[in-house]
């Protein structure tokens, strides 16, 4: 995952994006105007184009988008933030890092364990059913002659 500078940088050039986006889908949607002094053929047929429901995708877009700019401005570190702070914050951070795995290596310790004991146990299976099977009354001998 992208940290929050290179997150606010992709919801900036989506922002453009879709600036961009809209004004080029109004443009090409947008009637055409008239001049007074050059004389067009306007076709009045031509289908009416729905300028409305665009102007009110790209608005609910860019405002989405801008909201998320917004959050992730909020979530940068503030100015209030000395470098005091972030050493006891880092120093914090390191110490649960440092319960963490001594915790990690007791459940890693305690897993070798009882793996020990199932692969013990899986062993005397073993021998059991080898035992069985060489000694066992379903074992046949053919008859000596």
């Amino acid at each position: 995952m992208a940290d929050r500078l290179t997150q606010l940088q992709d919801a900036v050039n989506s922002l453009a994006d879709q600036f961009c986006n809209a004004i080029g889908v109004l443009q090409q949607c947008a009637p055409p105007a008239s001049f007074s002094n050059i004389q067009t053929a306007i076709n009045k047929d031509q289908p009416s184009n729905p300028t409305e429901e665009y102007a009110q995708l790209f608005a609910a877009l860019i405002a989405r988008t801008a909201k998320d700019v917004d959050v992730l401005i909020d979530s940068l570190p503030s100015e209030e933030s000395t470098s005091a702070l972030q050493a006891a914050s880092l120093r914090q951070l390191e110490e649960e890092n440092h319960d963490a795995a001594a915790r990690l290596e007791e459940v890693v310790y305690r897993g070798d364990l009882l793996l020990e004991k199932i692969q013990s146990a899986l062993a005397d299976i073993a021998q059991s059913q080898l035992r069985t099977r060489s000694g066992g009354p379903n074992q046949t001998t053919p008859p000596e002659s």
